[in-house]
């Protein structure tokens, strides 16, 4: 691998910019813990959706956000998409969709599978899902908890 100067200013826009549009599924566990101020919203299909969703997720399609999005979400409100995880591209379809509406957006990168890897809160049409947590998405820190270190 070759390592070239970069342009510094493009750099740190590029790295600010995914900040600012993207999330990760512990940070969204952590804004739902604190309160704050979001709807998090499953862009993927029906089926998936009812074989298990991530809790206090509305199901909101990506193909569906142009008709039904200011029926259910207010304009103000922002919102954090996801679908299946990183190898999908329909949490960023949803994403540019909220945009185009005038949304203020964040993809949660690796979506729902990683949200599950984590052992984060999970439920299906019959309840609570309870899953291992995967130690190689979710390091056990100091005192048990679980904690990326980053």
């Amino acid at each position: 691998m070759t390592v070239t100067v970069v342009d510094r200013a493009a750099a740190v826009e590029h790295f600010a910019a995914k900040l600012r549009f993207e999330t990760d599924p512990s940070d969204v566990a952590a804004a739902f813990a604190a309160g704050d101020d979001f709807v998090l919203v499953d862009s993927r299909g029906h089926v998936p959706w009812h074989q298990g969703r991530i809790v206090g997720a509305i199901h909101l399609p990506h193909a569906e956000i142009p008709a039904r999005a200011a029926d259910l979400i207010p304009i103000t409100t922002p919102v954090v998409v996801y679908c299946w995880g990183p190898g999908c591209n329909g949490s960023t379809r949803a994403a540019l969709q909220f945009s185009r509406l005038g949304y203020a957006v964040k993809e949660m990168i690796g979506g729902f599978e990683y949200w599950a890897r984590e052992g984060l809160e999970i439920i299906d049409d019959s309840g609570s899902i309870t899953r291992a947590v995967d130690i190689l998405t979710a390091p056990r820190g100091s005192g048990g908890a679980i904690s990326c270190d980053c």
